[in-house]
C-alpha cells in the first residue's frame, strides 16, 4: 500500500483528487504543515489557489520543505503545485521553492484567461509520469500561468495554444502537471497510477 500525503494550503476542495488516488490503491492523508515525521511515500502539492497564500502556508511549518521531502520523497506538483516548483512566479511577491530554475509567467492576452478546457498533448520525450500514455492524449487544464524553466530538459510534454505551454515537467524527484490529472479521464488515472508505481519503488 502506497501511502501518500496531500498539502492542504486552505484555499479550496482537494477531495477530487483524495478520491483518485484512493481508487488507485492509496491511503492518503491531507496535513497542513510538515512538523511531523515524513512518513509518507510520497507529496502531493495539488492546484487549487494562489501563489503567495500557498507559499506562505509552506513556510510557515517548523520543517522546511526541503528537508522534509530531500532527495528522496517523490513529490507531484500539479498546476499551482508545479508552478511552486519554481524560483518565482508573476501572479505573486514570494519566492518559489526554487526546485527547479525558472520562473512562472502569465499567460499572454491573446488568449482567454484563465484558460479552462481539454487539450492534447505534444510529448517531447519519455518519462515516468507518461508511461503509457499515448502522445496526443487530451487532457483538462485550468490556469492562467505557465512554467519557463531554464533548462527545457525538464519539460517532457508540451500543449500547444499558439504558443508552447509546458504540461508536463520531471527533474530528479519532482514531478509537475499544468493539468489536473484528476479531472482528465482515463489519461489522468494513467498518470496517477504512474506516479504511485514511483512512490513505491
Amino acid at each position: 500500500m502506497v501511502n501518500l500525503a496531500i498539502f492542504d494550503y486552505g484555499a479550496g476542495n482537494i477531495f477530487s483528487l483524495k478520491n483518485s488516488l484512493e481508487k488507485a490503491g492509496a491511503t492518503v492523508d491531507v496535513i497542513t504543515n510538515f512538523d511531523k515525521p515524513n512518513i509518507y511515500s510520497g507529496l502531493l502539492l495539488p492546484g487549487v489557489g494562489n501563489f503567495d497564500p500557498a507559499i506562505k502556508s509552506i513556510s510557515k511549518s517548523k520543517t522546511n520543505f526541503h528537508e522534509y521531502v530531500k532527495d528522496n520523497t517523490p513529490v507531484l506538483g500539479i498546476c499551482l503545485g508545479m508552478e511552486m516548483f519554481f524560483e518565482k512566479s508573476e501572479e505573486g511577491n514570494e519566492k518559489g521553492l526554487g526546485v527547479i530554475e525558472g520562473d512562472v509567467i502569465v499567460l499572454p492576452q491573446s488568449m482567454k484567461v484563465p484558460h479552462m478546457g481539454w487539450n492534447n498533448l505534444e510529448i517531447k520525450k519519455s518519462g515516468k509520469i507518461l508511461e503509457g500514455v499515448k502522445n496526443e492524449s487530451w487532457v483538462y487544464f485550468v490556469h492562467s500561468y505557465r512554467v519557463n524553466p531554464i533548462n527545457c530538459d525538464a519539460i517532457t510534454a508540451e500543449s500547444d495554444y499558439g504558443i508552447k505551454v509546458p504540461a508536463v515537467i520531471e527533474q530528479d524527484n519532482f514531478f509537475g502537471t499544468q493539468f489536473h490529472p484528476e479531472k482528465s479521464g482515463n489519461v489522468g488515472k494513467i498518470m496517477i497510477q504512474n506516479f504511485l508505481n514511483v512512490c513505491k519503488k
